[in-house]
């Protein structure tokens, strides 16, 4: 999150593609990207998950907070980062095409969790990032970009994740400013 919002002031989205991040919205009151959004003048707010007994009572309370903050009421780019929980059907329907994410790993292999060790465990000799679109299913939407790093002897799951991050960081605000030229 903090990269995409750097590179969006940085690169002047604003101005280059009528765009800018709206709001950082968190599920987590104490996600570290809260503090950093405040710092750059972002809007943020916080929807704790753990007060709605329905996961579809969460998306449509988070879908509404996402909408209130772009003028004509539905954003151009959803832009999922960092955000751990899996989204219903109708919500990820309610952004078809504008809902995109990143998962450290070369999709289509190793969707879910735990993406690096189940890479070192496979004797992958290289891994990677992919920024995609989101669809009902799982880590499965279409591929916007990928970022392959090479699995060195003695990586750990740590160290591999340290290097895939830093691919990361470059990849996710490059793949949104390319989704944002079309």
């Amino acid at each position: 999150m903090a990269s995409i919002a750097r590179v969006a002031q940085r690169d002047g989205w604003q101005t280059r593609f009528h765009a800018r991040v709206a709001a950082v919205l968190s599920n987590r009151p104490d996600a570290g990207g809260l503090t950093i959004a405040r710092d750059m003048g972002i809007a943020t707010e916080v929807l704790d998950h753990r007060q709605f007994a329905e996961r579809s009572r969460f998306d449509m309370a988070l879908a509404h907070r996402i909408d209130s903050h772009d003028p004509q009421g539905r954003p151009a780019l959803v832009v999922l980062a960092g955000f751990m929980r899996v989204l219903t059907a109708e919500f990820v329907e309610r952004y078809t095409g504008r809902l995109v994410n990143i998962h450290p790993s070369l999709l289509p292999a190793f969707t879910g969790l735990n993406t690096h060790q189940r890479a070192l465990d496979a004797g992958c000799k290289v891994a990677g990032a992919s920024v995609h679109m989101v669809t009902a299913q799982l880590d499965e939407g279409p591929i916007l970009a990928q970022a392959v790093v090479p699995v060195l002897q003695g990586d750990t799951a740590q160290s591999l994740a340290a290097r895939v991050v830093t691919q990361e960081h470059l990849m996710y605000p490059r793949a949104i400013a390319a989704l944002l030229q079309r």
